[in-house]
């Protein structure tokens, strides 16, 4: 086998190899994507807990961003926005709260031209996802609303704030005809192992395929040493002794 069919073998068989670790690391990589993912669906499906017991003048104090909380307060109607939601309408009201704030609750998601049911009236109780806020959407014009961003609501709203929005659950949007709107969980972040598990095989990638390389051009720069030292013994086995060349002198 001629040395430069070994070579060629030699980094193919470096570039597989160096080509399945990637893969291994790009699975790593996902199963770190998929454990937070996990992680934020699970915290989501906990039983909820009351919000009054983790809000300290509007200010979340304990741990319950992306859990279930139980609210209580009076809707005020004349404080309702809706935002578009492919073609539909999130139907965000305004929830006064016994301090005086105001909890943005998505009620639920009405079609586009539907008819919006007018929030329940008096003192309720209402259970759904909190979550701090949300950022601009694409594309919106200017002066409009779009999405439950709190310092856009503070300008309309002439109440205070609290640290956050609701999205009422299947059951509770249902009890006011309208169907359930969708929540856009924040991505988690997964087990620092598995992240680490994904770098160390990127590494090993690129060692495999630099020692593939590395031995490949060694064993031709060995060749073309040999090739040389036997070049010189040739030339060295043919060439006469300079004293069998002279010419003897008479």
């Amino acid at each position: 086998m001629s040395t430069r069919l070994k070579q060629i073998l030699l980094v193919t068989a470096g570039a597989v190899v160096a080509f399945v670790m990637v893969l291994l690391g790009l699975w790593q990589m996902q199963v770190f994507v998929d454990s937070g993912n996990r992680g934020i669906a699970d915290r989501a499906a906990q039983p909820p807990v009351q919000l009054a017991d983790n809000m300290t003048d509007g200010e979340v104090t304990g741990d319950v961003y992306g859990k279930q909380v139980i609210a209580s307060g009076t809707y005020l109607p004349g404080q309702e926005l809706l935002l578009p939601t492919d073609g539909q309408f999130r139907v965000l009201t305004a929830l006064e709260l016994p301090d005086g704030r105001v909890l943005p609750v998505v009620r639920g998601l009405v079609a586009d031209g539907g008819a919006v049911p007018e929030p329940p009236t008096g003192p309720q109780t209402e259970t759904g996802l909190l979550l701090p806020g949300e950022g601009d959407v694409d594309g919106t014009p200017p002066g409009t609303i779009a999405s439950v961003r709190m310092p856009a609501l503070a300008q309309v709203w002439p109440q205070q704030l609290a640290a956050g929005f609701i999205t009422l659950t299947a059951d509770e949007s249902a009890d006011q005809g309208l169907a359930v709107a969708p929540v856009a969980l924040p991505e988690g972040e997964g087990a620092a192992r598995n992240s680490g598990y994904a770098l160390q095989w990127w590494v090993f990638a690129a060692f495999a395929l630099g020692m593939s390389v590395r031995i490949a051009h060694g064993m031709g720069r060995r060749d073309r040493l040999d090739a040389e030292a036997a070049a010189r013994t040739e030339l060295r086995d043919v060439t006469p002794p300079n004293d069998q060349e002279r010419t003897p002198t008479p």
